[in-house]
């Protein structure tokens, strides 16, 4: 029997070792984490990303100019629209300064002999 032991003993030692040293052992196993977005897709959203950024800030850009150019139109519109006021205006005042009575008085108190038979209103020229 005690042969029968030692051989037991020898059989179950070496078998009874390589576990604990296992157990002591601290095995590193790298674990591959899938990511949900790759590097390439990544690099692929920041440049559309980009690429919108852009084109935002373009649409504003014109935008602005745009709203600037209407404002100065409608500046030169009512700038128009006044000397056109003032240029009816002169018109009018040019005829009421032309009238034939008006050139008689003024004439008469410079001293002057007019007969009003030959005093006509004065017209434009056309050429």
């Amino acid at each position: 029997m005690s042969a029968e032991r030692a051989r037991s003993w020898q059989q179950s030692s070496p078998a009874q070792r390589p576990q604990q040293q296992q157990t002591k052992r601290q095995v590193k196993v790298k674990v591959n984490k899938k990511t949900w977005i790759t590097p390439g897709e990544k690099v692929l959203y920041a440049v559309f990303s980009l690429v919108i950024l852009a084109a935002a800030a373009y649409f504003v850009t014109f935008a602005a100019s745009t709203y600037n150019v209407n404002r100065d139109l409608e500046a030169l519109d009512s700038e128009i629209s006044h000397q056109q006021v003032a240029n009816k205006d002169l018109t009018y005042e040019v005829k009421e300064l032309s009238k034939p009575e008006r050139i008689i008085d003024i004439a008469r108190d410079a001293g002057l002999k007019v007969q009003s038979a030959k005093v006509k209103e004065a017209n434009k020229v056309s050429e």
